[in-house]
């Protein structure tokens, strides 16, 4: 601009609509890079982990706070909504067990109420605690699902749900029927996963509820067995898993098991535990923990 020559309204307007015209392209094309970052930082799934609950209506045992479970369950579920989970996987022992079948039942009903009101997908893992009075069929059909151990696909990745809460002389568990130190993976259900991992082409993750990287009480007893049978595939990066209520994480032959706190330990929001895992771009795998829930990854 001629400094010399009058700064008239007409060149005011004119030089402030092409500032802003300028500005609002350097916005807008700082914006595009952004959104570009963003999706190439975008988790390829991102999954709400929680397990142990222990749901029930009866008074404080030790450690364990049974109604409090409702009011932690709502902060997971906002951290969850705020995150934008495409899936959120209660872990087992949804319930805590009770002396007769009506209770049980009614121990579902009240907390799987919450539970499926968190957007996104949902599966459930069974837990020893959730047919200590209730069949499996009973179960699962209060929580909406098909099978106790299935598979699915979600955007280019595989998961596993497994059941074992078989008895050693491959029984299933229900009623009462037995010690929860007694955990099998059943043959049938072995050479269903061994299938199952042959024939899908993705990487893969596995959600369980008793461990499958210790041996009892708190493992599987045919652990290696399974483990044999995720190494053999090399397709499992990690084992997600609950059941001893603390946490731990120890690598295998190159699969991550990874062992989450229990929900129901303590008292108030503090105590809380839950967890959101990323799959992210190159298949590395994040967990991020939140309240008594340690992180781990990426790897």
């Amino acid at each position: 601009m001629d400094r010399n020559r009058p700064f008239t309204r007409r060149a005011f307007l004119l030089h402030g609509t092409l500032s802003l015209a300028g500005s609002a392209m350097v916005a807008s094309g700082a914006l595009r890079l952004a959104e570009a970052k963003d999706e190439r930082d975008r988790p390829k799934v991102r999954i709400g982990l929680v397990t142990d609950l222990h749901y029930g209506d009866k008074p404080p045992a030790g450690t364990r706070y049974y109604r409090e479970t409702p009011a932690k369950l709502a902060e997971a579920a906002k951290r969850f909504q705020e995150e934008k989970t495409d899936l959120v996987v209660e872990l087992g022992d949804l319930i805590d067990g009770a002396d007769s079948v009506e209770v049980e039942k009614a121990y579902v009903k009240r907390i799987v109420k919450d539970f499926a009101a968190i957007p996104g997908q949902h599966r459930y893992v069974l837990g020893n605690h959730c047919v200590s009075s209730l069949t499996k069929p009973e179960f699962l059909s209060l929580v909406g699902q098909q099978r106790s151990y299935d598979s699915f696909d979600l955007n280019g990745y595989h998961f596993v749900l497994l059941d074992a809460c078989f008895r050693g002389d491959g029984q299933p568990y229900g009623r009462k029927n037995f010690d929860w130190t007694d955990s099998c993976i059943a043959p049938a259900e072995v050479e269903w996963l061994r299938e199952d991992l042959r024939k899908t082409p993705h990487k893969t993750v596995v959600f369980v509820h008793q461990r499958l990287d210790v041996g009892p009480p708190h493992g599987v007893k045919n652990g290696p067995q399974v483990r044999k049978a995720l190494e053999e595939s090399q397709k499992v990066q990690a084992v997600l898993q609950g059941h001893s209520h603390k946490n731990a994480h120890q690598e295998i032959a190159g699969i991550h098991y990874v062992t989450l706190a229990a929900m129901i330990e303590g008292s108030g929001q503090e105590n809380n535990a839950y967890a959101v895992m990323d799959i992210l771009p190159g298949d590395a795998i994040r967990v991020r923990g939140f309240r008594r829930q340690k992180s781990y990854g990426p790897w």
